[in-house]
């Protein structure tokens, strides 16, 4: 006599193929949330806060002026493959940002964000107190109201292309794509 295996059945399925259910329904599940959080930015170049005695007494370096432009061009790419974020091209307002010192212009890039027609404006910076130390700062805020949604930092040792780049990669892989920054409340 051959005795089949009593396998428990929920909705037609068979039991063991319960953790391949869960597992499907979580990853749908968070799937969903993803797409509905993508948000659109106006990523703006960055700027530069040069408060170093060469700085005070050189004035500009064509090679940060060239790894700011990097920087903005780096972290458009990178929020845009994420996924998360749908990068608006910035090129119409362009000059008109880099004129205005968006960290110190009372909001105007939230206000090109919205000419954008961004919900989020994302700015940065990258303070040099010297050729050693440097910090990178990343400003989120929303568009319609101004509010700051996130702030990310980091500090950097060296003023080279390579720091500049491992201190962009490091905010971006564990500021700004990590949780859900830059979702609206």
């Amino acid at each position: 006599m051959l005795v089949e295996p009593i396998i428990p059945v929920i909705c037609g399925a068979p039991l063991r193929t319960l953790p391949l259910l869960i597992a499907l329904t979580t990853h749908l599940l968070m799937l969903a949330p993803a797409a509905a959080s993508e948000q659109s930015a106006a990523v703006f170049d960055f700027e530069l806060i040069d408060t170093s005695l060469e700085g005070e007494m050189n004035g500009p370096r064509v090679d940060e002026q060239a790894r700011l432009a990097r920087l903005g061009e780096e972290l458009r790419k990178r929020l845009a493959v994420s996924g998360r974020f749908v990068v608006v091209d910035v090129g119409p307002l362009a000059r008109e940002a880099r004129a205005s010192n968006l960290q110190a212009c009372g909001g105007c890039d939230v206000v090109f964000a919205r000419r954008l027609g961004a919900a989020l404006a994302i700015t940065g910076t990258v303070q040099k107190v010297s050729n050693l130390i440097l910090n990178m700062n990343v400003y989120i805020r929303d568009a319609d109201t101004g509010r700051l949604v996130a702030v990310a930092s980091v500090d950097m040792r060296g003023n080279t292309d390579e720091s500049w780049m491992r201190g962009l990669d490091w905010l971006i892989r564990n500021r700004l794509l990590a949780g859900d920054v830059g979702a609206r409340q």
